[in-house]
């Protein structure tokens, strides 16, 4: 595979930084680049229009359900019999 040809695009400004003239844009097969060299912004976007697929649903991203209305939380209270070095 060769590296592809990274051209800058003259009178761009980068969204993070406003700097003028210091982005610059490549390509390969699927995706088409752009970078800023002075503040490391990077930015990609699919050649063929699709829309990014989306995040896969994950205990971590999913809005919280709220429980039930009658739901009673669970207490654990520590065995008093056993000391912190008893395990």
């Amino acid at each position: 595979m060769s590296t592809p040809v990274k051209r800058f695009v003259a009178g761009a400004v980068c969204p993070r930084c406003s700097s003028m003239d210091t982005l610059r844009m490549y390509r390969d097969e699927e995706r088409e680049y752009r970078e800023c060299v002075k503040c490391d912004f990077a930015d990609t976007m699919r050649l063929d229009g699709q829309p990014e697929p989306e995040e896969l649903e994950t205990r971590v991203n999913r809005l919280a359900e709220a429980p039930e209305p009658d739901a009673q939380p669970l207490l654990f209270h520590p065995n008093p019999g056993m000391s912190r070095t008893d395990h």
